[in-house]
């Protein structure tokens, strides 16, 4: 087995692969091996026919397709680990020679990492991020709180008003003409939500159980279902019920038995204390998003095309995965909103190009920098680990393989890029 590559223009390189003539034969044998009760010819047992009268029935090239398959599954990324290239996509493989007696030969052009000829980290500004946490920071998560513990009471004695949890029937109109998906029966709706179109919730606020009346509302331009958007609709409404949302009241009382303090002053001061730490936190982050972006802006580099389609598809794969956990696939997804991978694709491509560029200034900078990855580096973000996961450092340890602990000692070392790399920007 050999392999050698040649770098091409545009940060792309050519790989070739040569496979011994002899592996190749005894992959064209396996091939058989897997496939030969496929084949029935008269005289033969199924399962029997002898291999060369298939090749002499069928000609030589009956199994080199799967065979090449499987030895380019085999040797690619086994020939391809020890080399200095640094390949960043899928290789786009084309076969150069596939003879029986002869080496099977096959290409691969790849993607390799693009040189970034890094801005300078001492012109980078950035406006400056606000963490103050404010009085009324303070009171809204306070009403966030009360509001997990708050109770729901019907109301009779008076119209709906923002806030309120009704319950609604509803039916919508087209030029009169009612239009798919646009019923309910009992649907509960909170007003002010935003839950509906808009207009919709605020032609409710005023009406009164057991009032029917009609909304009238215009489909936004940009919705979802192209029949319907830029329309002007009717909705037939009944009011069948309102809720509202009944706070407890915040006293000491309260706070001890629902809290681990005794007073309000106690609880107000925690939470203001967990604001700021949020907050900061937040800020942290942001300053290192916005100080990144700004690097971007400032470097220059190459990207080519087939590591972008590779960012593409990954992202595409990742929002697959996300709609498996609410129930739905990726191709039921497509099919509802009426696009194909290729508009998703289109959609995906910006984002994937500001990924590409942010990973790439940072391991520039961490490379630059030399940053090391300690024991102590490790110990600290496996023990971050187990607090996150609730387990004993020991299970993570055990769980964690060499791959995932390389992975970790990567992680650590661009986050002291990123961290870096923010340090040195301005807040103006």
């Amino acid at each position: 087995m050999s392999m050698t590559y040649e770098k091409l223009d545009g940060n792309m390189a050519e790989i070739t692969i040569t496979v011994p003539a002899e592996e190749f034969k005894k992959a064209c044998i396996q091939v058989y091996e897997k496939s030969k009760h496929k084949f029935q010819f008269d005289g033969f047992r199924k399962g029997k026919v002898p291999m060369a009268f298939i090749e002499k029935t069928y000609g030589p090239a009956v199994f080199y397709e799967d065979a090449a398959n499987d030895l380019i599954n085999k040797t690619y990324f086994e020939e391809i680990k020890d080399s200095d290239l640094d390949i960043v996509s899928n290789p786009d493989i084309s076969v150069s020679q596939i003879e029986k007696g002869k080496d099977f030969i096959y290409k691969a052009k790849v993607a390799t990492k693009p040189p970034v000829e890094l801005g300078d980290l001492s012109a980078i500004e950035i406006e400056k991020i606000d963490a103050t946490v404010t009085d009324e920071d303070v009171e809204n998560e306070i009403q966030r709180k009360l509001k997990e513990n708050s109770t729901k009471n019907e109301v009779t004695d008076r119209p709906a008003k923002d806030g309120d949890e009704t319950m609604i029937n509803f039916e919508g109109f087209v030029d009169d003409v009612a239009f798919e998906g646009g019923k309910g029966e009992n649907y509960p709706l909170v007003l002010g939500s935003g839950s509906f179109i808009p207009g919709f919730e605020d032609q409710i606020v005023g009406h009164s159980i057991g009032e029917s009346f009609d909304v009238n509302v215009t489909f936004p331009g940009e919705y979802q279902a192209e029949d319907l958007a830029g329309k002007d609709a009717v909705f037939k409404v009944d009011l069948l019920g309102i809720k509202e949302t009944v706070l407890p009241e915040l006293d000491d009382e309260y706070v001890s038995d629902t809290t681990d303090f005794e007073t309000v002053d106690e609880f107000k001061a925690d939470i203001r204390k967990t604001l700021e730490e949020r907050k900061a936190e937040s800020a942290k982050h942001q300053k290192e998003e916005k100080a990144i972006e700004k690097l971007v802006e400032l470097s220059k580099m190459e990207l080519p095309e087939p590591m972008i389609a590779y960012q593409q598809e990954k992202m595409i794969d990742n929002f697959g995965q996300q709609l498996m956990y609410q129930g739905m696939n990726l191709e039921q997804y497509l099919n509802m909103t009426g696009q194909t991978r290729d508009d998703m694709r289109d959609q995906v491509r910006p984002e994937a190009e500001k990924q590409i560029k942010k990973s790439l200034v940072v391991e520039t900078v961490a490379e630059a920098q030399g940053f090391e990855v300690t024991d102590e580096d490790k110990e600290a973000e496996i023990e971050k680990l187990a607090k996150q996961y609730q387990m004993e450092v020991e299970k993570i340890k055990e769980i964690m393989g060499d791959e995932q602990l390389d992975a970790l000692a990567s992680d650590i070392k661009m986050q002291k890029a990123v961290e870096y790399i923010a340090s040195q920007a301005k807040e103006v």
